[in-house]
């Protein structure tokens, strides 16, 4: 078999490298289920009807078909591109078993056929909040919901050195109620094109409003000027309000925005802003929408985005509106392990590995390991039987810590060497255990 050539956009991670993606996914699941939330897993393709009307995303879905179909028939099923559009499915599908308000998360991979570059993968994984309700869901959970990513957010950077964030945050009822006070009709399509501001710059974008949108030069300059706007506080409301344009949807946007700024401000202060240029492509939102860079490596993009939706979910009897947030996790984390900035300091779960110097040793060694298994200590018995040193240099290739010498046939006690330090001591295997953080593998940052 020829040497395999590496697909690009399918990131696949090294030993090491998932030790740090497992600990990160870890910590979500923990923050997740603190808040209340539990966990679902869909399946991984939808019909192509269902994925392709929502937003613009006819290049992005993977068609998945048997290979002994009939030749020429047209695919049915796509690949999941998001984890929303399945979750609003899951929903409808089994909205007679779940209880409402519904709170789940779920982490599993999602496929986009876009074009790979830094920070976007076709294949990768992703870690989404979400909160329906059959007919209405209170405005109090668009606050929330960023709570929940930030406090998630934070605590990797606190417990694995993960760096900071800033979630940027506006409302698409702000955003609309403004162009509908400017007399502008098709409010979405300003969406799409505000959209795109951090990409091609203020003056693009007012061009591109005026020649495919449609609108007036001077209502292009008045969506520019809004989306110019930004602070970490609801002084914004100030600043939108200075610009003249009144609509009832205005105001309402504005006060649900500043809400959610108020109060994710007083829980984790200095991780939010109030960004009125984020927009967010898809059609599905309806409200607030989020989005949520690393700081220092804002080049990567957005590593969290989402919002609200309300009538993504819908059975013709019954809306479900919801509000979700949605961690890009291997767009956080390959960047960070590609440059060596997240490390874990071994490779393997191993903490200890029993020297065997003869295969009589085998049984007795086997029940040293068994015994330090059983009080949860992570160990292995070396694969042959050979001179102490070599033992010692295969532990050493590996990252385990700690080699385990039984007393053999002589009698005494059985002895553990720290081969970091050389320390070798006496040991039982009903008592002794490794410090707490030489256990597990740990996430370190490298710089």
């Amino acid at each position: 078999m020829s040497r395999p050539r590496a697909l690009s956009g399918f990131p696949e991670l090294t030993p090491e490298q998932r030790v740090v993606e497992q600990q990160v996914l870890d910590r979500l699941r923990e923050v997740f289920e603190l808040y209340g939330f539990a966990s679902v897993e869909t399946r991984a393709v939808e019909p192509l009807d269902t994925l392709a009307k929502q937003g613009e995303i006819d290049k992005e879905v993977y068609a998945v078909q048997r290979v002994a179909a009939e030749p020429g028939s047209p695919a049915e099923l796509g690949l999941h591109f998001d984890l929303t559009v399945p979750f609003a499915r899951y929903v409808l599908e089994h909205a007679h078993q779940l209880a409402f308000p519904f709170r789940r998360y779920q982490i599993q991979k999602v496929w986009r056929g876009e074009r790979p570059q830094e920070g976007r993968y076709r294949e990768f994984t992703q870690a989404d909040v979400d909160i329906v309700n059959p007919g209405a869901l209170p405005a109090h959970f668009d606050v929330e919901l960023p709570l929940v990513t930030l406090a998630a957010l934070e605590r990797l950077h606190v417990d694995l050195g993960l760096p900071p964030v800033l979630m940027r945050v506006n409302n698409r009822m702000l955003a609309q109620g403004f162009y509908r006070g400017l007399g502008i009709e098709d409010t979405v399509a300003v969406l799409r094109q505000v959209d795109k501001l951090d990409k091609i710059g203020p003056d693009k974008v007012a061009d591109l409003l005026v020649s495919d949108v449609g609108v007036t030069p001077a209502q292009a300059q008045a969506c520019v000027r809004l989306a110019s706007i930004s602070s970490a506080d609801a002084s914004f409301v100030d600043a939108v309000q200075a610009l003249g344009v009144t609509d009832p949807m205005l105001d309402e946007g504005l006060a649900l925005l500043a809400d959610v700024v108020r109060t994710a401000s007083e829980h984790v202060p200095g991780r939010i802003v109030a960004d009125l240029k984020i927009a967010r492509g898809l059609d599905y939102y309806t409200g607030t929408v989020y989005e949520t860079e690393l700081v220092g490596y804002e080049r990567t993009g957005s590593i969290s985005s989402g919002g609200r939706y309300d009538s993504l979910a819908s059975d013709g009897k019954t809306t479900y509106p919801g509000v979700g947030l949605s961690i890009g996790v291997t767009r956080l984390l390959v960047p960070l392990l590609g440059a060596g900035v997240l490390r874990a300091t071994r490779s393997v779960p191993t903490a200890v590995v029993v020297a065997v110097t003869s295969e009589d040793q085998r049984p007795a060694a086997n029940t040293v390991a068994a015994r330090l298994r059983a009080r949860g200590i992570p160990t292995e018995v070396a694969p042959e039987a050979a001179k102490f040193g070599r033992q010692i240099r295969y532990a050493d290739r590996r990252g385990i810590p700690y080699v385990w010498f039984g007393a053999g046939p002589d009698g005494g006690a059985d002895e553990v060497k720290d081969i970091r330090s050389g320390d070798q001591v006496p040991a039982d295997a009903a008592t002794w255990e490794p410090p707490a953080e030489d256990l597990h593998p740990r996430v370190v940052r490298s710089e």
